[in-house]
């Protein structure tokens, strides 16, 4: 988390850069070393999704030369939505962190406490799905408990106590829905948020900053991916985005 703030602060940044990369074997190493060279500047994390890695041949190969291509100073958030426990999980969490190198990860909490603790090592980045960006007909995460809330709301209030005992625990927010985040951030008031859904999910970011951004105008990571893997200039499309997030913060860290 240290590594966080002190990210977002030097460069003035919410924006997570999303590596999704699509394309064949060759183009994709290229693309990839060229989306992280000119969005470097911009970016308080970048986040490569573990999917898009592990389709191919080599793609975990490929995955630890993408993070070590990025600068240490930025935190790297490997997007594998672990959900399993006990020794399972402990195996997880050493692919993460000891053979890819990544500083935190995205987690399912659906089995509860022990998907989340193993990961949850001193220094490292733990991102709890709470409210995701999909919009399913039929969705476990807004069945109503019967003591109250939400089964998403369950889910915040767990990763809450489980970061005021370890740490460096927040939530995987959608922009898709900016109740929803507002929600989120009134059960979770100074949780870091990880907000998939701006861009090409349709997510509003005007309505997401507002609804999620803690009264220190920081507690956002405002993640895209698509648009900037897609763009002429990658970094063109980064620095605008960051100058959109931060003229929508009331207050610049």
């Amino acid at each position: 988390m240290e590594k966080l703030l002190q990210r977002v602060q030097y460069a003035n940044t919410l924006l997570c850069v999303g590596l999704d990369p699509v394309g064949d074997d060759a183009q994709v190493a290229r693309r990839l070393a060229e989306v992280i060279d000119q969005t470097s500047e911009y970016a308080a994390a970048f986040k490569p999704n573990l999917a898009f890695f592990l389709s191919r041949e080599d793609g975990v190969k490929l995955l630890r030369e993408t993070v070590q291509r990025i600068p240490e100073s930025i935190p790297v958030i490997l997007d594998g939505k672990f959900g399993d426990i006990a020794n399972t999980a402990d195996h997880y969490a050493k692919f993460a962190y000891d053979v890819i190198g990544a500083d935190g990860v995205t987690v399912n909490p659906y089995m509860g406490d022990d998907a989340i603790v193993p990961f949850a090592r001193p220094g490292k980045l733990v991102f709890v799905l709470a409210k995701t960006s999909n919009k399913p007909t039929h969705s476990l995460q807004d069945v109503a408990l019967t003591r109250g809330g939400s089964l998403s709301d369950c889910a915040a209030s767990v990763a809450r106590k489980l970061d005021e005992q370890h740490g460096g625990i927040g939530l995987v927010v959608g922009a898709t829905n900016a109740e929803a985040v507002a929600r989120m951030r009134s059960l979770t008031p100074q949780q870091w948020f990880l907000v998939p859904g701006v861009g090409a999910q349709g997510g509003d970011l005007q309505a997401t900053l507002k609804a999620g951004l803690r009264p220190d105008g920081s507690g956002l990571l405002i993640n895209t991916s698509r648009a900037l893997w897609q763009a002429a200039d990658a970094g063109l499309a980064a620095r605008e985005l960051v100058e959109q997030i931060n003229q929508f913060r009331p207050v610049a860290v």
